[in-house]
């Protein structure tokens, strides 16, 4: 099973469209920065058939540090989820 990185995804998008390798990085971080300016500020971005991004609120809890067995307090945080679209499962099966 491969890995597929930025660089590997840009590669593959050059192949298939006609935009230089240049523009393509510029698209795909242009993309990362809209879905995280959004998350940021609470928003859900949705991609058909792609998936749904949100920010999902995480209480604070009673946790064990590993080495030394005692008892700590995780903060309460705000995450990033992502939830598959149907297309996009149904690809994977």
């Amino acid at each position: 099973m491969a890995n597929v990185n930025k660089d590997a995804l840009v590669a593959a998008i050059v192949g298939k469209i006609d935009l230089s390798k240049k523009d393509v990085e510029a698209v795909i971080e242009t993309m990362v920065d809209e879905i995280t300016n959004s998350l940021r500020k609470g928003d859900k971005v949705t991609i058909t058939g792609f998936g749904t991004f949100r920010v999902s609120s995480r209480a604070a809890r009673e946790g064990i540090n590993p080495q030394t067995k005692a008892k700590i307090i995780i903060p309460a945080m705000t995450v990033p989820k992502f939830t598959a679209g149907k297309t996009l499962k149904e690809a994977v099966k």
